[in-house]
């Protein structure tokens, strides 16, 4: 058998994925939770009624050319972050959906992180797969998590230690509530990102650290005041993605002068911007995840599932 299947239910996307071991196709469906106009994210209880409603239709779509009966495992995002208390219900409908599949089929359950899967699609989307074996240093940049972990390869998978992080608000959510000040729709990555690029405005940013760690929540207030002095929507969408670059290429030379030089990952939805990308990739030769493995996915998932069974089946 050489399928493996992967589940992620986050607060932003269902998603599904199968990674084939054979020809090393990783195939996803995936599918944003509905937000009502001029909202920031749902509620948990809204994100699990929604993806109760989509996980079905998603996986459907996934499996309708494959053969089942070569599903040799079945993978699930159970948890935001790899350690102990780390919960939100979202990722109950994912985890549950993979134990029916897991008994109903009779094959194998491993559940990892969501930030776990994020890393792992960046490095199979990277042509990265030898970070497996070493350590290197991640960051995860979303709408739920700004954090920077020291990861230790473990050939089936990784452990992640966390280095530093933001202390207040996330680089994601930044991005979305100055997108809805300039009337973009959420998400508005992608938006903010294309208004940025008409700018020809000259910028001067000031991030914030304390050692490592990061604060973001000056950004919001500095767009609003920003918008309130007249300035154009273009110089304030780049004014936010140059805020959060400049914090987040601050934050990547302390973590370098403390462990080295270690390489570099990029994952998160957050690290599909192509203005941080080319810069960091110039600066640091960093490896980033594809912009369809960014946002939130099961194809990492799906891969750490393939590996995950191949160490235990050896």
């Amino acid at each position: 058998m050489s399928l493996f299947l992967g589940i992620d239910t986050s607060n932003y996307t269902t998603s599904t994925a199968l990674f084939d071991s054979e020809t090393g196709e990783l195939r996803q469906c995936k599918r944003l939770l509905p937000v009502k106009e001029g909202q920031l994210g749902l509620r948990q209880s809204d994100a699990v009624f929604h993806h109760t409603a989509q996980l079905h239709e998603l996986f459907s779509e996934l499996v309708r050319d494959a053969d089942t009966t070569q599903i040799a495992a079945v993978g699930a995002s159970v948890r935001p972050r790899p350690v102990d208390g780390s919960y939100m219900p979202c990722f109950t409908v994912g985890e549950n959906t993979a134990k029916v599949l897991s008994s109903a089929l009779r094959i194998p359950l491993y559940g990892f992180s969501h930030q776990e899967g994020h890393v792992a699609a960046a490095l199979f989307s990277a042509n990265r797969l030898e970070l497996f074996e070493r350590d290197f240093i991640a960051f995860h940049v979303s709408g739920g998590t700004t954090e920077a972990v020291l990861a230790h390869g473990e050939n089936d998978g990784f452990s992640l230690e966390k280095i530093a992080a933001t202390l207040d608000l996330n680089a994601g959510q930044a991005v979305d509530r100055v997108g809805l000040m300039l009337g973009l729709r959420f998400p508005c990555g992608s938006e903010l990102e294309r208004l940025a690029l008409k700018n020809t405005e000259k910028l001067t940013v000031r991030p914030t650290l304390k050692g490592a760690d990061c604060c973001l929540s000056g950004v919001e207030n500095q767009c609003r005041g920003l918008i309130a002095q007249g300035k154009s929507p273009e110089y304030v969408a780049a004014y936010c993605i140059e805020f959060i670059r400049s914090t987040l290429g601050r934050m990547t030379d302390a973590l370098l002068d403390r462990y080295g030089e270690l390489p570099l990952v990029y994952a998160g939805g957050v690290m599909s911007n192509t203005i941080i990308k080319n810069s960091f990739k110039e600066k640091y030769n960093a490896a980033f995840a594809e912009p369809v493995y960014s946002s939130d996915n099961a194809a990492g998932v799906a891969y750490l599932c393939y590996r995950k069974y191949r160490h235990v089946h050896a």
